[in-house]
């Protein structure tokens, strides 16, 4: 059953959400401020020495892993060399002394992000940590030769609810490498806009005036589909996945446009999409009949061929009675676009949750799978 009178009770939000995830994604823009503050500066000189890299290779899986994912987005088709994401156990077999990996671990303990490192070490490529300090991560980072380690306390949040601690330190790590040049102005404005959009979608802010509240509802009685336009888009579309998934245990499919429209489009005439059958009087009323939503993140720099898609999209989608809703980036640096996107979302994401009478917070399947891995 979907409370939504919840959303306006600030006590009654606070009781259910045991581990202050609201609380968390308010202090997104505090943790981009902080983590640019305490970064160490000597560190990213001595970074900054060596030649630039062949490739980039991103280490990292869950919360901690999305940063790769705004690194590519953040430094788009620019790029001056290769960026590659890996979340796996192992390297791919070219990795070497030419390349830099960097393995990224909110708490320094995720298992498959200490195997590629340690891998990277063996091979001999520049390693990069980033990790709560006196973990195994930086303990770890110690024993390779010229690895550098940058700590970050999280505070007791979990990885997800960290997402700007553990990659604005990334960012910086990317202007010493000389792969990006952003100037970190660039840092206190997306800061200040987190802030800004914090206050309006915030748990004081009634639902009749909370556009983060009402897409919270709107995915909770759903099925969604999240589609994003170009890098910032879909990075946003597959953080907001996750975020449905972990914050209000809701399965959400995402992708990015042009790519959706060869494959997921088609489920638009699938048994799930449509308008919900009329309700039966012997059906329990606490039963929801989900049906397919299409949520658009749209980018300010969209190709204009998939400008054009979503238009035709939308059209396709209201003729078989799936509803469409578009969020728009808000115009400016990479950083702050993307960023405009995450943080309503985010939201959204625990207001689904609480909505649903789930602690956002809590993540019993992820526990069990781990405590099996150990067995």
């Amino acid at each position: 059953m979907i409370d939504d009178l919840l959303l306006d009770d600030i006590k009654g939000m606070s009781a259910l959400d045991a581990s202050d995830m609201l609380p968390a994604v308010a202090s997104s823009g505090a943790q981009m401020r902080e983590a640019v503050t305490t970064i160490n500066r000597s560190d990213l000189a001595e970074i900054a020495k060596g030649d630039q890299p062949r490739n980039v290779v991103f280490a990292g899986l869950g919360g901690s892993g999305v940063g790769g994912q705004v690194l590519r987005a953040v430094l788009g088709q620019s790029v001056p060399v290769p960026i590659h994401l890996e979340q796996t156990h192992s390297l791919p077999g070219w990795v070497g002394p030419m390349d830099v990996v960097i393995g990224v671990s909110c708490s320094g303990a995720t298992e498959e992000t200490l195997s590629m490192t340690a891998e990277a070490g063996r091979r001999g490529a520049r390693v990069i940590t980033i990790g709560a300090g006196g973990s195994a991560l930086e303990k770890l980072s110690e024993s390779i030769s010229g690895a550098v380690h940058f700590p970050i306390d999280a505070k007791g949040r979990s990885p997800r609810a960290s997402l700007w601690t553990h990659t604005t330190p990334l960012l910086m790590v990317a202007n010493a490498l000389r792969i990006a040049h952003i100037d970190e102005k660039e840092f206190d404005i997306a800061a200040d806009l987190m802030d800004e959009l914090s206050v309006a979608n915030g748990p004081s802010v009634l639902l009749g005036e909370n556009s983060a509240k009402a897409l919270a509802l709107s995915c909770a009685e759903s099925l969604p589909m999240v589609w994003g336009t170009g890098m910032i888009g879909a990075t946003a579309a597959g953080r907001f996945m996750a975020q449905l998934a972990e914050n209000a245990k809701i399965p959400a499919a995402h992708g990015e446009l042009p790519e959706v429209g060869h494959n997921q489009i088609v489920s638009f005439d699938g048994v799930l999409a449509g308008a919900a059958p009329a309700r039966d009087i012997f059906r329990d009323d606490e039963l929801i009949d989900r049906r397919t939503h299409l949520y658009i993140l749209r980018d300010m720099n969209e190709h204009p061929a998939v400008e054009k898609r979503i238009g035709i999209v939308s059209q396709i989608a209201a003729d078989r009675n799936v509803p469409v809703t578009l969020i728009q980036a808000q115009d400016g640096h990479p950083i702050s676009r993307l960023a405009s996107l995450i943080i309503p979302t985010d939201w959204a994401s625990v207001y689904a949750g609480l909505a649903l009478g789930i602690d956002p917070s809590q993540i019993s399947t992820i526990i069990q799978l781990k405590a099996g891995l150990l067995s």
